[in-house]
This record gives C-alpha cells, sequence and structure tokens, in this order.
C-alpha cells in the first residue's frame, strides 16, 4: 500500500474524520523504546485505503495517540446549532484582554447577534457587561455554555448545565476530556468540544481569515446571525 507524506492539513474536516476512523499501529521502534523520540512515528490507515506516517511528537501524532473515541456533532449539525441558538454565556469568561475568552467574547458581541453572558465569581464586569457568579445566576437559560476551563473541570460545569437546563455545552479549542463528553450525552446534552465558537461561526459566516480574525468581507452567503 502506497506511502502518503503528510506535508500539510489541507482540509481540517476530512482529516479529523479520517483520523477517528484511524486503525493506529505503532512501528517496531516506538513500541519497543521505553520514552517517545522525536524519530518515532505511527502508521495511520486511512478511510480512503491509504496509509501515512505520522510523527510522534507532531499534534496529528499526539492526538492519535491519546487514543479518541468520541466523535462529536458533524460540521452540518455545529451549523444548525449556531444558527438556532440566541443566547451564549461564556463559564470561565476572563477580563484579562490577553486571553481566549476575552477575544472570543469580544468577537460575539461585535459581530453577532447572541444576548451574551459572562461566568466569572471572580470579575463584576467583562466588557462593559455584568459578570456572573455562576450560571444558576443568569437572568435566562443560554442556548448554549460556551466553557473555557480545564478539561478535569468539565464534569463539575456539565452538572451545573444540567441544573439550569441548558441544552448544548461548547468546549472551547484544545480543551478535552472524553468521558465528560460521553457523560453530558447520556444526560441527553449536546457536546462540542475542541472547537473554537468564534471560529466556526466565523467560518460559516464566511468572514474567516487565515489568521482568524473577522475580515468584514462582503458575501452573498446568508449569515447566521
Amino acid at each position: 500500500m502506497a506511502e502518503v507524506p503528510v506535508a500539510e492539513v489541507v482540509n481540517a474536516e476530512s482529516v479529523n474524520a479520517d483520523v477517528a476512523n484511524a486503525e493506529v499501529v505503532n512501528d517496531a521502534a516506538s513500541t519497543s523504546a521505553t520514552s517517545a523520540t522525536s524519530s518515532s512515528s505511527a502508521s495511520v490507515q486511512l478511510s480512503n485505503g491509504l496509509t501515512c506516517e505520522v510523527p510522534s511528537d507532531s499534534p496529528l501524532g499526539k492526538l492519535l495517540k491519546s487514543n479518541r473515541t468520541w466523535i462529536g456533532p458533524s460540521a452540518k449539525k455545529r451549523l444548525s446549532i449556531l444558527r438556532n441558538a440566541k443566547s451564549i454565556a461564556i463559564v470561565g469568561a476572563s477580563p484579562n484582554a490577553a486571553r481566549a475568552s476575552y477575544f472570543v467574547g469580544t468577537y460575539l458581541l461585535q459581530s453577532s447577534d447572541y444576548r451574551v453572558y459572562f461566568v466569572n465569581p471572580n470579575a463584576d464586569e467583562i466588557l462593559g457587561q455584568k459578570a456572573y457568579p455562576d450560571l444558576a445566576s443568569l437572568p435566562e437559560v443560554p442556548d448554549i455554555v460556551d466553557v473555557f476551563r480545564k478539561g478535569s473541570d468539565i464534569p463539575s460545569v456539565i452538572d451545573d448545565v444540567l441544573a439550569i437546563g441548558a441544552k448544548t455545552v461548547w468546549v472551547q479549542l484544545g480543551i478535552w476530556n472524553q468521558d465528560a463528553a460521553m457523560y453530558g450525552e447520556s444526560k441527553g446534552l449536546t457536546v462540542v468540544m475542541d472547537r473554537c465558537i468564534k471560529i466556526e461561526h466565523a467560518r460559516f459566516h464566511g468572514g474567516l481569515h487565515l489568521l482568524g480574525f473577522d475580515t468584514g468581507q462582503i458575501t452573498a452567503r446568508k449569515t447566521i446571525r
């Protein structure tokens, strides 16, 4: 079977699908070694029948080694989630302009019509809006709870989401807790994990720049808000 070097990821959505269905077999050098080295690699069989070698210390290699088996909502489903939502609560929102949650909050306030709520027990105000100590203190049940908390905190956040009756938990890019995702789904929640809500909204909206900024591009596409 042909060996295909990995030069770059052109289509993240299709690669994620391939990775989710991939059978990963560590090479002999990797399995016999007591610790990973920069030269170790994994052989990946993609759904199209081709195989490729992935360096174990690369982002994709680390993803493969994490043995992720849970697969969240498809792109079509994520679009539906964003299109149908009218309110978003950001748990773990920060008043620090250098934090990702601040950047996402700024984008949602400026580039969408969502009602945005900030949840942080240690802040009184974020981006000129009142900050709430917890989800139970919000004036309404948000359609989406966007989470900026470490992976080990996600189960407790899911319990808080269930307690207020919200339906969707969106865990931000770089945060992963597979057991929590499965737990949330078992309780009837829609769970999105390891995806940036700003990037997803901008991508579907048609204004995603290479660096992740809203380009302000005029488009004939129907906006989602």
